[in-house]
């Protein structure tokens, strides 16, 4: 058997609303992790394409993400029109949560299980007014703020799986 280390991705995406059908997703942000390197990207706005993503995910066997099995990956799969399912296997980290009886969304289980954030005031909606006042107002700090939402929001996933799966590894916030 094989055990050589597979690269895996956490990926979260930012959309201007819920629906599949009559919004978009402005931001796709993803943490590659391979035995010798670790990579950030984002996807903003046209950049969101079949193509850059794939090339974003190239070599990645699995994707983790939270609550992506209703959410991100369908979205990603509507509007890109492709089948994620068909290229990667997912890992949707919100079930793993409600098996230790942690409920609410990313945000909650972060504070239940001490996982730091530096933007703790801003939430999905607020996400999608910073893409509208870039969008419509030119204004590149919310385009900024918004990019280190979904940053954070990235990076938070691996650490919730290390939380999840790794508890020996894990040190206390002090």
């Amino acid at each position: 058997m094989n055990h050589a280390f597979t690269a895996e991705a956490y990926l979260d995406i930012e959309t201007t609303g819920l629906s599949f059908f009559n919004d978009t997703i402005t931001v796709i942000g993803i943490y590659r992790h391979t035995s010798n390197s670790t990579e950030f990207i984002q996807l903003v706005d046209t950049e969101i394409t079949w193509a850059n993503l794939g090339n974003a995910l190239a070599g990645v066997d699995k994707i983790y993400t939270y609550n992506g099995s209703r959410f991100d990956i369908p979205f990603i799969n509507f509007i890109l029109e492709i089948d994620i399912a068909d290229n990667f296997r997912h890992h949707d980290l919100m079930y793993d949560c409600w098996r230790r009886n942690l409920y609410g969304g990313l945000k909650a289980v972060e504070r239940q299980l001490g996982i730091s954030r530096q933007l703790k005031d801003i939430d999905g909606r607020q996400a999608i007014t910073l893409w509208w006042n870039y969008r419509l107002g030119n204004d590149h700090k919310s385009l900024s703020l918004l990019l280190q939402y979904n940053k954070e929001d990235v990076l938070n996933l691996q650490e919730l799986r290390n939380k999840l799966f790794c508890p020996a590894q894990q040190t206390t916030n002090r």
